[in-house]
């Protein structure tokens, strides 16, 4: 007589069939003619681990290295089963405490398909010798929904007999959640394995009798150069007239434009060569401009100007404008020149006075004080 089972009940099956040595296990549901689904069979351990890839039956593996457990294939339904699985219970090894039946649907996250949809899913065991069936679970169908993989149930060792149980345990996660579960290598997803080491710098062997290598120093990283300072400068013109250079005709043409700031007067731009431009424009106001050198230095024509010392350079029909400098700096870039004290200035005040006065006597003209009489005769 069957014994039906609900979800975690389990029956004896040496009491069901005394002498029982081999069985059946038949697992059958209903579903669309779309979807494939595949049952299997787990040799496990004490520990509930399966005892090798090996030892997992399905499709793929029909029959376990010791030939204890056998699947049937898919030949079709046989006698109200779609699939089957035949144990010999005398040649399971003794490392294997029990059996684990599991059904699962192929490429069912690519498919869109769970177990929500298959029916009338069922478990039971029979004799091998005559068929009979002595133990049936049938899983109810609204109990199923997201599950893609399902442990119907499983046979396990009760001391010298052995007992099958009722699981219905489901698995969204599909066969990947079943190898977790149970140890199976071949059912988890590769894992993409850990990057390559980078390869060891070379060791220098040091030979017998020689002085170990002095390690070379970290070569430092290349400086920079440090960048000058940007110079902006308006070029001259082109078309325009050649003029000279504003400081110092010697100088050459002078072919930037910069603006000047005298030390009396207002900013005016004016025209020079590259090397004044470029002092006036980083030097602070008022501008000293001191002779370049690799130009020739001229010999100063004549006597220096009143109360403004010259540069240095010749008049020759443009204004030197210049700065007055005291008159020691003056005296040891001309080479020791003339000196005027104050005696000799005060002499030429009192020289141009006078001649002044002339100048204005001669070009006066206001008639003569001369009183003239005229006398004339009859």
């Amino acid at each position: 007589m069957s014994v039906s089972l609900t979800k975690g009940g389990n029956v004896s099956l040496g009491k069901q069939a005394p002498g029982l040595t081999a069985v059946t296990v038949g697992l059958g549901w209903q579903a669309n003619t779309e979807y494939e689904l595949d049952a299997g069979a787990l040799l496990c351990d004490a520990s509930g681990r399966v005892l090798s890839d090996e030892h997992f039956v399905f499709f793929n593996n029909l029959t376990s290295p010791d030939g204890s457990v056998r699947h049937g294939g898919g030949g079709g339904p046989v006698g109200g089963d779609d699939q089957r699985i035949r144990i010999d219970l005398a040649r399971v090894p003794a490392q294997a405490e029990k059996i684990v039946f599991l059904v699962s649907l192929y490429e069912a996250a690519s498919r869109g398909q769970t177990f929500g949809q298959v029916l009338r899913a069922h478990i039971r065991v029979l004799d091998e010798d005559g068929g009979a069936e002595l133990a049936r679970y049938d899983l109810g169908s609204g109990s199923l929904s997201a599950e893609t993989a399902l442990v119907f149930g499983e046979l396990y060792r009760h001391g010298a007999d052995w007992k099958f149980r009722a699981i219905g345990q489901g698995y969204a996660s599909g066969l990947a959640g079943i190898a977790s579960d149970y140890g199976v290598t071949v059912l988890q997803e590769t894992s993409p394995g850990p990057a390559p080491a980078p390869n060891p710098a070379p060791v220098a062997v040091q030979k017998p009798g020689t002085a170990a290598p002095v390690p070379s120093a970290p070569a430092k990283p290349p400086v920079a150069a440090a960048s000058a300072p940007a110079f902006t400068a308006s070029p001259q013109p082109i078309g325009s007239s050649t003029v000279t250079c504003f400081f110092d005709p010697n100088h050459g043409p002078g072919t930037t434009t910069v603006t000047w700031s005298p030390q009396w007067g207002v900013p005016r731009p004016v025209q020079t060569c590259g090397g004044c431009a470029q002092r006036v424009q980083t030097t602070v106001p008022p501008f000293y401009t001191p002779p370049q050198q690799g130009y020739p230095q001229p010999v100063p024509q004549g006597y220096p100007q009143q109360g403004y010392p010259q540069a240095g350079y010749p008049q020759q029909g443009y204004p030197q404008q210049g700065y007055a400098e005291p008159y020691d700096r003056h005296d040891h870039q001309q080479g020791g020149g003339r000196r005027f004290g104050t005696g000799a200035l005060i002499g030429a005040g009192a020289a141009g006075l006078i001649g002044g006065a002339l100048l204005n006597e001669a070009f006066d003209d206001d008639e003569p004080d001369v009183e003239v009489n005229n006398y004339y005769e009859d």
